[in-house]
């Protein structure tokens, strides 16, 4: 019976103690459960703050880009302002010889300004721009009016000596405007002599000025027409001349691109690697419609309707005022600081247009390049709307074959696959009609990463051994603890315990994980499915409006096919032509 007692009140106690380390293990259970849910929001945070890393970097990105755009903007306003301010300091005093010219001739036409006072103004200008030519051919013109035939040669043969080319084209005028047609066909005649059809000076759009607007006489004409003619035989008989006018040209319609808007196609632009194709054959096929309007603006415009010696003075004040060779270098920069800010501060768009650009700036060029500036350039060029659809209409050939080259580059860059990149989809649309077939792949790949994230949690063998493992040893503690092995049957009892817990902690969080994975899943299912959709019907708008872009060069080589060069030289006693668009 002692024996007994004893036993029972050990057992009492043992089964006190038992709940005690349960109690304490159920306890230890709840707090590694909370520290699981704290790894896991951990690793919940960690991939946020990375996600937010990465939108952060890119969006600091583009504020860098954004701020060297706006800093490069701010540098090109600025350096205009001090190139324009260096222009007006080195050759400002030009500007006094330049605005005399067209006084000269329009008191003089009046009659209301004393020739002394007119003699007198030119050799002051003489003596205060020392080594400019237009000084000397000033005083010639204030001889010649004041009939001192003597000073009017001396000053000739000065400005002669001084830039022949320029005082031949400027007396060419200043004899047509006197209406003395035979001393300004000699004029012209020897400024053509001068000229090298592969090395023109680039002033040599003012002949072509004066002849596009008929404001040579018919003699001239005979003279230029037939310059020009000789001009274009020698060019064409060099070899690779078709290859170069195309690459000209090409070069030169190119100039017209505009970007692609930027609020459009939201969808494509981020969901397909083939965006970039997409947004340089769209701005191609936009290209037809800016090439159209361009053209049409040149030839619908009525034909001046001043008189003869105000066509003059105009063609005279741009051959007076267009800046001089020495001004070349500023103009440039001038130029390519413009388009700086043209291009709200992208100076990579900026260079790639100063490259075609910079043929204009150019000293001298062959006559071909002429023409092609004079039409496509005309701000850089100072070409009238005369010599500009002279130009177009003279170039007709080669502006055709360079636009059908254009056109035929671009619709050779039309992709005939459009990619589809959704996180870690990726797949091809031609037209944007397969969406049951790509939401099928999407949804088997989703199924796919599912069945492998979810293969990823499970217990391990270990955790499946801890219920009946633990279970055995609990069972076998019991035991030796009845036995009388009383600390090694507890610690037994404990493990066993301990391994039983840990297995059903483990299978709960297994089991939550497993719910994550189904729930975030679905989600990528849902959210990628939406994108997939929108995807696909911007790949069906992006073909419907390319194709209707790119319908527009029709138009663009049917304008050019009704334009003859003879349409385009004006006769004094004809009436204005002008294309119609249809």
């Amino acid at each position: 019976m002692a024996d007994y007692a004893i036993s029972s009140a050990n057992l009492s106690a043992i089964e006190n103690g038992l709940r005690a380390i349960n109690n304490n293990l159920g306890t230890l259970n709840n707090n590694i459960e909370v520290v699981d849910r704290n790894v896991d929001t951990v690793n919940n945070n960690v991939k946020v703050v990375y996600d937010e890393i990465g939108a952060l970097a890119r969006d600091f990105h583009d504020f860098v880009q954004l701020q060297v755009r706006a800093n490069a903007l701010s540098k090109a306003q600025q350096r205009v302002i001090q190139i324009r301010q260096e222009i007006e300091k080195r050759f400002g005093h030009y500007d006094i010889v330049r605005r005399t010219t067209t006084g000269i001739l329009q008191a003089d036409d009046i009659g209301i300004v004393k020739k002394d006072t007119i003699s007198n103004a030119t050799e002051e200008l003489m003596i205060s721009t020392p080594g400019y030519w237009l000084a000397p051919c000033l005083v010639a013109l204030a001889a010649w009016i004041n009939d001192q035939p003597e000073l009017a040669e001396r000053a000739l043969k000065e400005g002669i000596k001084r830039n022949d080319e320029k005082t031949s084209l400027f007396f060419a005028l200043i004899c047509r405007r006197a209406d003395r047609k035979s001393a300004a066909l000699k004029w012209t005649q020897r400024y053509l002599a001068n000229q090298d059809e592969e090395n023109l000076d680039r002033k040599t759009v003012i002949i072509l000025d004066a002849f596009a607007s008929g404001l040579l006489g018919a003699d001239s004409e005979g003279v230029v027409s037939k310059q020009m003619g000789e001009w274009l035989e020698h060019l064409a008989d060099k070899p690779g001349f078709v290859e170069q006018q195309t690459k000209q040209w090409s070069d030169a319609i190119n100039l017209k691109r505009k970007p692609l808007e930027s609020d459009g196609y939201t969808y494509l632009r981020k969901y397909s690697k083939t965006w970039p194709v997409l947004q340089d054959i769209m701005e191609g096929a936009m290209l037809h419609a800016e090439i159209l309007g361009y053209f049409a603006a040149i030839f619908e415009q009525e034909a001046s309707t001043d008189s003869l010696k105000a066509q003059l003075d105009e063609i005279l004040n741009s051959l007076v005022t267009e800046f001089d060779d020495e001004e070349i270098p500023l103009k440039k920069e001038e130029k390519y600081n413009q388009f700086i800010i043209d291009f709200d501060g992208d100076e990579d768009r900026a260079r790639q247009n100063m490259a075609v650009e910079q043929t204009a700036f150019e000293e001298h060029k062959d006559f071909t390049q002429l023409l092609t500036d004079a039409a496509m350039k005309p701000e850089s060029s100072h070409a009238s709307v005369s010599t500009q659809k002279f130009a177009i209409a003279l170039s007709k050939e080669w502006v055709s074959n360079a636009y059908n080259d254009v056109v035929a580059q671009n619709r050779m860059k039309i992709p005939n696959e459009i990619e589809i990149n959704v996180d870690t989809f990726n797949d091809k649309t031609t037209d944007g009609q397969n969406e049951a077939e790509l939401i099928g792949k999407f949804n088997a790949l989703v199924d796919q990463e599912k069945a492998n994230a979810l293969a990823q949690v499970v217990l391990s063998g270990f955790e499946k051994f801890c219920l009946w493992g633990g279970a055995a040893i609990g069972g076998i503690g019991l035991i030796m603890l009845i036995a009388g092995s009383g600390f090694l049957g507890l610690i037994a009892i404990i493990a066993g315990i301990g391994m039983v817990i840990n297995h059903f902690s483990k299978k709960k969080k297994i089991e939550q994980n497993r719910q994550n994975i189904e729930t975030q899943f679905e989600e990528k299912r849902k959210n990628g499915s939406q994108i997939i959709r929108a995807t696909l019907a911007e790949v069906v708008d992006f073909r419907a409006e390319f194709a209707e872009k790119d319908a527009e060069s029709q138009k663009v080589i049917d304008f050019l096919d009704q334009i003859t060069p003879e349409q385009y030289v004006k006769k004094l006693s004809d009436s204005s032509r002008r294309i119609k668009v249809q």
